[in-house]
């Protein structure tokens, strides 16, 4: 059973019990909830109300946690137990498959604006890479009847289901109005119980062409200028680090970031990944070794004296558009490994967008 909450007014040293009753409308309720999502007890940001589904069904509430979990939220407003338990398991039987790009587009409709960028004012991190590997169903009521405490128990115990309902008891003194809270499950065991019960993993798709790389240091200076000056990328540290530039090959287009600055360039991969003392450039009209250049990162020659396991590894680009300085929005993302495909849909239309590429 929940714990039940009563309230008392001190007057002149005497406890005065302040008198419960339903709230006048479970539309009043769904009102106040929306004006602030914070009283259901969890930092939630709201993707959607209204929110349509494909088979033309409509979710209350749809929200998502700083983790990318979403949150199905339905209010009973006169459903009966079983609709609106039936009701719950049959959005997230429809939220279970829903890919990342169909959740930016439903944000995207219902706010105006980026689902990144929302969540990345709301929560002032970045959004996790998978979002929507596992889900829970939030029912909200004015009053909760025996019966549907029961089946939410039920599914809750004995299934394993992510589901909890949350309700509210309304107090008035006078003029002024409260809301107190209390859940049917503690809501920390359902959030572990969706961990658990995690959806497949609904990665972004990649364009088979697009690859982030982070811009090299030696000692703390950038390799950006010499890379840019002489056509490269590289990493360091031995081939745990600088075996992921095996990944790109002739044709591959590669976006340069430098790391907590922003990105600062994009070009095309021209060689595949060599160690540093085979990789030529041309310095002063010559061809010479890239150790033999003058470099603005001079610190990077120390790795020609490093076995080929320990060396830099160096990849020829075709450098396409560089920028003066880099470039960064909010919820852009990179990531801390030397290379990785470019699948998060938001980065790569902003860069499409900044340095003017088509798909």
């Amino acid at each position: 059973m929940p714990v039940q909450v009563e309230l008392w007014r001190i007057q002149n040293q005497k406890p005065e019990k302040v008198v419960f009753s339903e709230i006048d409308s479970e539309a009043r309720l769904e009102d106040l909830i929306k004006a602030d999502i914070g009283i259901l007890g969890r930092e939630l940001l709201v993707i959607g109300r209204q929110v349509r589904t494909q088979f033309g069904k409509i979710i209350d509430l749809l929200a998502i946690d700083r983790d990318g979990r979403l949150v199905l939220i339905e209010l009973k407003k006169g459903k009966t137990p079983r609709e609106v338990v039936a009701q719950a398991l049959d959005y997230a039987s429809w939220i279970t498959d829903l890919p990342a790009n169909a959740i930016r587009e439903m944000c995207l409709v219902h706010s105006g604006k980026e689902l990144d960028v929302r969540f990345a004012e709301y929560f002032d991190a970045e959004i996790p890479e998978s979002i929507n590997e596992a889900h829970e169903m939030l029912i909200v009521c004015a009053k909760l009847d025996p019966e549907t405490e029961r089946i939410i128990q039920y599914l809750s115990r004995c299934h394993n289901v992510p589901i909890n309902a949350v309700f509210f008891r309304y107090f008035k003194d006078g003029q002024a109005e409260y809301l107190s809270r209390s859940w049917v499950i503690d809501p920390a065991t359902v959030q572990e119980q969706a961990v658990a019960a995690k959806n497949k993993s609904v990665e972004e798709p990649w364009n088979n062409q697009d690859f982030v790389v982070n811009v090299d240091t030696f000692d703390g200076v950038s390799t950006w200028e010499d890379a840019k000056k002489y056509g490269f990328v590289s990493a360091a540290g031995g081939r745990w680090y600088t075996r992921t530039l095996d990944q790109l090959k002739p044709g591959h287009r590669v976006f340069a970031v430098i790391p907590k600055h922003g990105y600062v360039g994009v070009g095309e991969v021209v060689d595949p990944a060599v160690p540093m003392r085979d990789f030529v450039v041309v310095a002063d009209g010559k061809s010479r070794p890239v150790g033999a250049a003058p470099l603005h990162c001079a610190t990077m020659k120390e790795a020609l004296e490093e076995s080929d396991d320990d060396t830099a590894y160096f990849v020829r680009i075709k450098w396409l558009h560089t920028l003066p300085a880099p470039y960064w929005e909010k919820g852009m993302r990179a990531n801390q490994n030397t290379v990785i495909r470019l699948r998060h849909a938001f980065t790569r239309e902003k860069l499409l967008a900044k340095f003017g590429l088509s798909e």
